[in-house]
């Protein structure tokens, strides 16, 4: 049991890790290809976007590599 524990510890934070790493290249770059009234946005509104952006990364990533096809 302690083993199953240890993976799923190492699997959420591969994910949360993950996506703190794609969401602060989505906020910081990549959000205005989806939103351009993003690019009005103040720093301090990305970083409120970012616990969101970290749980939400592999729905976002899909809408990004979307956006970039059009």
């Amino acid at each position: 049991m302690e083993t199953v524990i240890n993976i799923f510890i190492i699997a959420l934070g591969l994910y949360f890790g993950l996506g703190l790493l794609f969401g602060l290249y989505f906020l910081f770059a990549g959000a205005t290809t989806i939103d351009p009234l993003m690019k009005e946005s103040k720093k301090v509104v990305r970083l409120l976007l970012l616990p969101g952006t970290i749980a939400t990364w592999p729905f976002l990533i899909g809408k990004l590599f979307q956006s970039k096809k059009v």
